[in-house]
């Protein structure tokens, strides 16, 4: 076999032609599909295209020889773990810990310019910790801040380093059920204009808000269909708490039946995708009954509703960094106990279909990788989690374009085709393995993923981070 550096590869031909590669030698690889670790492999990478271009096995031979220290086109991860980048399904970009300051505080007390500021920052932490893809569900009171966000994170010649982002623009939610609410004036929504959702109530509206927001360009629509939450401003009965303590509490579902039909229906029939806010499931949200894609928190499912969920092709993202965070007494019978419990039983009764996603915001982003910890300290095998997190995450962000037999061609024709420059979006390009035709979104920890799972995926032992065929982090420190 010949230095593959410097070989033809099935994706562009000769070195002749002009394509420029970078070749990642992996001591291990993990494969996304199989979720085994494979030793010895390196990763062709097409400069121009920012795809990969091959993927084979190197042998002692073949690195004989080669240059590591002075070729720039040569990647020495020959004593780390390569996988593909890693993929947070719910993040809120605008948000940073309660902890610092309150939610409601946030949205009322920091400015659009501060709160857009600061989503800069969190941009780059989160692509330096391995997550090279991320989708927003929701501004919380930051307008359309998200989609110009994208913007800047987007394209080869990126103004700001940050991941691949999805954004969903703005929660849809009905009147009186969310925050923040004003102390002074009962029947407005929001305070001094800012409200952390959109507002909408009958059909006509519902429609009209889908239609909005696809058209300021929203990739996913959020709706709110349980109002429970950990935050009480979410819950619409709130004005009862000085004379009842349960009414506050309960959950009560938001949009009617035909409201719900009419926001899903929009935005499929325009090609976007719908995922839902809810604590307590229902059978009428699964998909093979006209509900969502995916289903967001899930804190306390049904027993009775596992099996249909197990056989359903919703993907369910659990949020349990956002319930371990916010819950800090998890006392028995708490919050965080019946999420922990709930994600037990899902796994025991056959829920494979799952994306990580923690609701990072209300905890530091950077610290994406704690929903994976928490869901192999509950017993999930790290090699599936290693999947929600990459493959998984793809097949739950992923537009209605790239779904069944057809997704499967345009990926074939993105391998077959020969890219001389970007022709595609970043959200246009399929991500979460390390394959032909695949984006080039890679990275690498030196730590044991078999023996210290908890410790490979963190941030401090990620020290290689790739983006769409750029390398944004090498040897642990940012290049950008």
């Amino acid at each position: 076999m010949t230095n593959l550096a410097h070989r033809s590869t099935p994706i562009a031909g000769s070195k002749d032609d002009g394509e420029r590669f970078i070749s990642i030698y992996a001591g291990k690889l993990f494969d996304s599909h199989s979720q085994q670790l494979l030793p010895c492999r390196v990763v062709s990478i097409s400069r121009d295209s920012g795809l990969v271009a091959d993927v084979q096995e190197w042998g002692p031979e073949d690195v004989r020889g080669l240059d590591f220290a002075n070729d720039a086109s040569l990647v020495d991860l020959r004593e780390a773990t390569v996988l593909p980048g890693f993929v947070d399904t719910h993040v809120h970009m605008f948000l940073h810990p309660y902890a610092e300051v309150s939610w409601e505080n946030q949205l009322t007390q920091e400015s659009l310019v501060e709160r857009t500021v600061r989503a800069t920052v969190h941009a780059k932490r989160t692509l330096m910790a391995g997550y090279t893809t991320v989708r927003d569900l929701g501004t919380e009171g930051a307008e359309d801040a998200d989609v110009q966000l994208r913007k800047c994170m987007s394209g080869p010649n990126a103004l700001i380093p940050g991941p691949r982002y999805f954004c969903a623009n703005r929660a849809i939610i009905c009147s009186g059920y969310y925050g923040p609410k004003s102390q002074l004036h009962y029947h407005q929504d929001g305070v001094d204009c800012v409200t952390g959702a959109e507002f909408v109530d009958g059909e006509v509206e519902c429609v009209k808000a889908v239609r909005k927001q696809i058209g300021a360009g929203a990739d996913w629509v959020k709706v709110t269909s349980l109002s429970t939450h950990t935050l009480p401003d979410y819950r619409p009965r709130t004005r009862m708490a000085d004379v009842s303590t349960a009414t506050p509490a309960k959950a009560v579902r938001t949009f009617s039946p035909p409201e719900l039909a009419a926001l899903i229906t929009t935005a499929r029939g325009l090609g976007v995708r719908v995922a839902a806010h809810v604590q307590t499931w229902r059978l009428d949200l699964l998909p093979e009954n006209g509900g969502v894609d995916t289903l967001e928190h899930g804190a306390d499912l049904p027993a009775d509703l596992l099996p249909a969920v197990a056989a359903s092709r919703v993907i369910w993202v659990p949020t349990l960094s956002v319930f371990y965070t916010i819950d800090t007494a998890r006392a028995p019978g708490g919050l965080w106990d019946r999420a922990a419990k709930n994600f037990q039983a899902a796994l025991k009764a056959g829920v494979t279909r799952i994306a990580c996603g923690g609701d990072t915001g209300p905890f530091p982003h950077g610290e994406n990788a704690l929903e994976m910890k928490l869901m192999v300290r509950l017993g999930a095998p790290w090699r599936s989690v290693l999947r929600w997190a990459t493959l998984g995450g793809w097949e739950a962000v992923r537009s209605v374009e790239w779904e069944g037999a057809l997704g499967e061609a345009r990926i074939a024709r993105l391998g077959e085709m020969r890219e001389d420059a970007r022709v595609v979006g970043d959200n246009e390009v399929p991500f979460g393995a390390l394959r032909r035709g695949f984006a080039a979104d890679i990275v690498a920890t030196v730590g044991d993923l078999e023996t210290n799972f908890a410790r490979a995926v963190d941030k401090d032992n990620i020290v290689f981070v790739m983006k769409g065929g750029k390398i944004v982090k090498m040897n642990g420190s940012p290049l950008v």
